[in-house]
């Protein structure tokens, strides 16, 4: 199954009103989703993975125009954290860089969803490739996560 099946398949499963919008152009970057989306870079949901000295993931879903504040997320995690490496990205969730899903990952971690989301009434994820955008809430992303709000950006 590859990756747009994959979260289809846990669309169906978790939410089946949602649907994934799939574009004939790249929208791996905020930028560029937001551009053929025709919306604000900050709406665009995008899925940071998180690594940890001792080889902890997590991922932070944050605002496109969002940056993570550093002294914020050690003080969410307890210790300093880096972001990920594609090789890692990959085996960690089973997307490549641009297009990862905050769900329907290949390992089971814990999410954090930023409060700079709340802002708009719908933002945009990935659905697993590069060319793809899910228009989904705040609290649909919490839900179909199991996510925790969190407190983690500064506003772009």
């Amino acid at each position: 199954m590859n990756a747009i099946e994959r979260v289809r398949a846990y669309l169906q499963e978790r939410n089946p009103h949602l649907s994934i919008i799939e574009f004939k152009v790249d929208t791996s970057t905020a930028p560029l989703a937001a551009q053929a989306l025709g919306t604000e870079v900050g709406q665009i949901a995008k899925s940071i993975l998180l690594k940890s000295k001792d080889n902890q993931f997590v991922m932070v879903v944050a605002a496109g125009d969002a940056r993570i504040d550093n002294k914020a997320i050690k003080n969410l995690m307890g210790s300093r954290m880096r972001m990920a490496n594609g090789e890692e990205v990959f085996e960690i969730t089973g997307f490549n860089i641009g297009g990862v899903c905050p769900f329907a990952l290949k390992q089971d971690i814990p999410i954090y969803l930023d409060e700079s989301l709340k802002r708009y009434q719908v933002v945009y994820a990935a659905a697993g490739t590069g060319n793809t955008a899910l228009p989904i809430t705040y609290q649909e992303l919490i839900d179909i996560t199991n996510g925790c709000p969190c407190n983690v950006c500064q506003a772009g």
